[in-house]
């Protein structure tokens, strides 16, 4: 998957505040905990979305294309221990303002008991949605994953996940221009469940679309040697083509904003250090795409994944444990121009952008740039860290 839960906390020290030099606030100043001041110049107003009342965890949001959405995976806190993650929509909530102050109710897409992750917007038809989905009940002992060794972080590749689509009234309803009446629909199956798109043997998850809604890019991983692959499904013709089929688990793919490039990371020397990637894509006459110029954008001995495109496709975002397996923070990275020449990895500016203790990743940001979303920790003022849960602010700057 592009995600995972995650547990365990981490010092102030491991977070990186005690080497940022910051001074203790003075007798009877209250100046908010240490991670909103550090991440002062990066992002402000930093809101919690989901509650750890409602969820145990959640996490691996996205926005609709207009940022009035969010589809995100949840485990509910009822739910068993070891529950799957399900997946849920739910519109954001804004003060007069216009500062985001939370999420209206919640809406579960995914069948009770399925295995779920990396949901999706359609970009014309925001109504419309993507996921992974096992759809039946999910057992984890049928499933192959990943698990780095004295952590609780952990992913799994079940062999019956489907991409699967799912239509919302509520979101389509929602998107009406004000006034206007409305219509009637003639629904089709994927408005009571979840259907699948396509249906072959191994896992199919870690899904998005292209900017045009024309292409899906998606891991697959083969059932009979357990290596993951990336595949371009095209909506028009019913085809998916291999686009990078390296040894070693290769996944979490984007589009670029532009629709030219990709963006993922990959087991590429098998040793559990995820690396991120960057392909050029060439589309023959028929539109089928191929990788035409793959290049690294790290090359070190951190786990860097989840890499997420910034609206200028000049940078990206991305998760990396290079403050320790339990505090992982998000970075942004400056991506080379297409027709750049070869650049060594170590060369490329980066730059942190969270500083709270424990978990922060899997960050994504909105269409035009104002706000990230991602995957942590922390408490709302507090130096605490809790449950995973979600949290969006609004961006100073991310750029490297």
């Amino acid at each position: 998957m592009r995600c995972a839960g995650v547990t365990g906390t981490a010092g102030l020290c491991a977070a990186g505040l005690c080497a940022a030099g910051l001074s203790s606030p003075a007798q009877g100043q209250d100046a908010g905990p240490a991670w909103k001041r550090a991440e002062a110049g990066v992002v402000t107003h930093q809101t919690r979305l989901t509650r750890s009342d409602i969820f145990s965890k959640a996490g691996e949001a996205y926005f609709s294309p207009d940022a009035s959405w969010i589809i995100f995976q949840a485990v509910d806190v009822g739910a068993p221990e070891h529950a799957p993650y399900a997946m849920y929509v739910a519109k954001l909530e804004r003060a007069r303002n216009g500062n985001i102050t939370g999420i209206g109710t919640p809406i579960q897409l995914s069948e009770p008991g399925s295995s779920n992750t990396c949901g999706w917007f359609h970009p014309q038809m925001p109504y419309s949605v993507i996921f992974g989905s096992t759809i039946e009940p999910f057992t984890a002992d049928h499933a192959a994953g990943y698990q780095r060794d004295s952590s609780d972080y952990r992913w799994m590749f079940p062999e019956s996940m489907d991409v699967v689509s799912r239509t919302v009234p509520e979101i389509f309803y929602d998107t009406l221009p004000a006034g206007a009446d409305h219509p009637t629909v003639v629904w089709g199956a994927d408005r009571d469940t979840t259907v699948p798109l396509w249906e072959r043997p191994g896992y199919d998850a870690e899904c998005a679309y292209s900017p045009d809604g024309r292409y899906i890019i998606h891991t697959e991983v083969d059932p009979s040697t357990g290596d993951g692959d990336i595949y371009i499904y095209d909506t028009t013709t019913g085809v998916s083509s291999p686009i990078v089929t390296e040894p070693g688990y290769d996944g979490g793919p984007f589009f670029s904003p532009d629709g030219t490039r990709i963006c993922y990371r990959s087991d590429r020397r098998g040793n559990d250090e995820l690396q991120l990637f960057v392909g050029d894509l060439a589309f023959d006459d028929a539109g089928t795409p191929t990788l035409a110029r793959e290049r690294a954008i790290t090359d070190n001995e951190h786990v860097n994944w989840a890499p997420f495109w910034d609206p200028t496709g000049s940078f990206l975002v991305y998760t990396t444990s290079e403050q320790g397996h339990r505090n992982y923070e998000v970075y942004s990275i400056g991506v080379p121009a297409a027709d750049a020449p070869e650049t060594d990895p170590a060369s490329l500016p980066k730059r942190r952008l969270t500083n709270a203790a424990g978990f922060d990743g899997m960050p994504v940001i909105s269409t035009d740039g104002s706000l990230m979303m991602w995957t942590s920790q922390r408490q709302p003022g507090s130096d605490r860290t809790g449950s995973s849960q979600v949290w969006v602010a609004e961006i100073v700057s991310l750029a490297p």
